[in-house]
């Protein structure tokens, strides 16, 4: 039986290996976006980005199927059946091929089509653009099949090999800007061809350490339709959801370079980059949390369940806002500096990419606790609806000739939507998790701390240059601001308490 301290201190520290992870790679993911910019240029920076998001189209069939491996093996995990895992495991890896077969043949026909069809995409450009293409689907399946053995480390709880592998990842990726700049080829044509020989080296890098360590990990072919069928109807309505969003992202994509070109694509490739990396920061803690979560769950410890749930969005909200804030405030001048060559339009949507984040980020908390339930139906059905309707409505907006900014306001409102609509779906499907608790103790504090951290950094940031020192001091001013604020208005007294001794016991060490 492990006790709550126990269980507390090991998800501390497997949040301390995802949050230095994702700190190294946020910094190195800055810096190979600046360089990468620099080297295809902004139109195949586009083309890059357009193109691989024709592919990334058809994962939603994969993010259904990873969300319900990782699912099952931490709920069987949780449960303590050993054989089941392996069946669950084997069962879940079968399920994948399968999956990668459809992706396979979708791309290589509708996704084909569409590329060669409505995409606009310089003449000069088109057949560098198929090779973008080709490598974004075999990176596309691979990682497929790659899902159950990433999902057998978190739910394991091996954060710091989960760490250390995609640290290797990104060192990787640092040696592909290297060879960017000093191998005479086609830059587009190279750096795909270069991503794609890093996803392979990773994956095999994860599955060979999961074969040494996990037992459930080798596979064997079986069909056991009592472990399948729930798996299949999970993700089924999880399908439908993953879908519908993928759909939303591509889609206004899609739409943006209809209307814009290509110079814009460039421009929402920068702010999906910038979100991506400070939404990846405080998903860390999402991710330490989640196996946990999930666990208790399945052991009928509902308490301990509403506690984890309400400390993984305190957690995660503050990180968030810790490392947010500033950098909305000064988007203009760290763009600048990171990329040189700033895309027009970029600005602006990387501020609402960030603003989107915080609901983003509560929603995919809220999603821990129904799937844990293991009942998606609801959700599925009722978001992935709603996540469908946005891209005609984006349409009709752009066509009308509102600004491309008021439809990601309208992405923002929608987002916000979700979260609510989840909370009470969560409520239905679980009666004990405590939703008037959630919202007063958690949810309320967040709402408040958020805007008046921001009217005070804001505020100080008129009296300070807006160069880089000014930045830096600004950068520490609201640290200090957002933690004192945070720690006080956020935080109960006894996680207050519960995260000195932490600290203080790691110091001592």
């Amino acid at each position: 039986m492990i006790s709550h301290s126990e269980n507390t201190k090991r998800i501390a520290k497997n949040t301390l290996m995802l949050y230095g992870r994702m700190l190294f790679s946020m910094f190195v993911s800055l810096y190979t976006s600046r360089v990468i910019l620099n080297a295809l240029g902004v139109e195949d920076y586009g083309i890059y980005g357009v193109v691989g998001g024709v592919v990334a189209m058809f994962s939603f069939l994969n993010a259904s199927m990873a969300g319900a491996t990782s699912r099952f093996l931490t709920f069987e995990m949780g449960r303590g059946n050993e054989q089941r895992l392996k069946d669950t495991f084997s069962s879940a890896l079968i399920i994948h091929i399968g999956v990668g077969i459809v992706v396979f043949l979708l791309a290589e026909t509708i996704g084909l089509w569409f590329l060669s069809n409505k995409l606009v995409i310089p003449e000069e450009r088109i057949e560098a653009a198929h090779w973008v293409y080709q490598c974004s689907v075999v990176s596309a399946i691979l990682g497929i099949t790659q899902v159950p053995y990433n999902a057998s480390i978190i739910a394991h709880e091996k954060m710091d090999v989960y760490a250390y592998i995609e640290i290797l990842n990104v060192t990787l990726k640092l040696l592909i800007v290297y060879l960017l700049t000093i191998w005479d080829f086609d830059k587009l044509m190279l750096y795909a061809i270069l991503v794609l020989s890093v996803s392979i080296l990773v994956m095999m890098v994860y599955r060979i350490y999961c074969m040494r360590k996990f037992s459930e990990s080798h596979f064997r072919f079986i069909w056991e339709p009592g472990i399948i069928k729930p798996m299949l109807n999970f993700s089924g309505w999880d399908f439908y959801g993953n879908m519908a969003f993928t759909f939303r992202q591509q889609g206004a994509n899609f739409l943006l370079n209809m209307f814009y070109g290509v110079a814009l694509n460039a421009a929402c490739g920068i702010a999906s980059t910038v979100q991506g990396v400070f939404l990846q920061l405080s998903a860390s803690v999402v991710t330490a949390f989640k196996p946990a979560i999930i666990k208790e769950y399945a052991a009928g410890k509902y308490a301990e369940m509403n506690r984890l749930l309400s400390m993984t969005t305190k957690m995660a909200m503050y990180l968030l806002m810790l490392i947010t804030i500033v950098v909305f405030v000064r988007m203009d001048f760290i763009l600048q500096l990171w990329l040189g060559q700033v895309p027009e339009g970029a600005v602006l949507l990387s501020r609402m990419m960030l603003v989107m984040n915080f609901f983003s980020l509560l929603g995919s908390i809220i999603m821990i606790g129904i799937h844990a339930t293991g009942k998606v139906f609801r959700v599925g059905a009722i978001n992935g609806t709603l996540y469908i309707l946005t891209i005609p409505i984006m349409y009709l907006m752009l066509k009308r000739g509102m600004d491309y900014s008021a439809c990601y306001i309208m992405f923002i409102a929608s987002t916000l939507l979700f979260c609510v609509v989840n909370l009470q779906i969560l409520r239905s499907q679980m009666p004990q998790f405590l939703l008037r608790s959630f919202v007063f103790r958690t949810i309320i504090p967040i709402s408040l701390v958020l805007p008046i951290n921001f009217i005070i950094v804001f505020w100080i940031s008129r009296f300070l240059s807006n160069g880089l020192l000014g930045f830096f001091i600004l950068g520490l001013i609201s640290i200090l601001v957002i933690s004192s604020i945070g720690s006080i208005f956020i935080l109960s007294r006894s996680e207050r308490m519960h995260i000195y001794n932490l600290i203080k016991s790691r110091i001592s060490k």
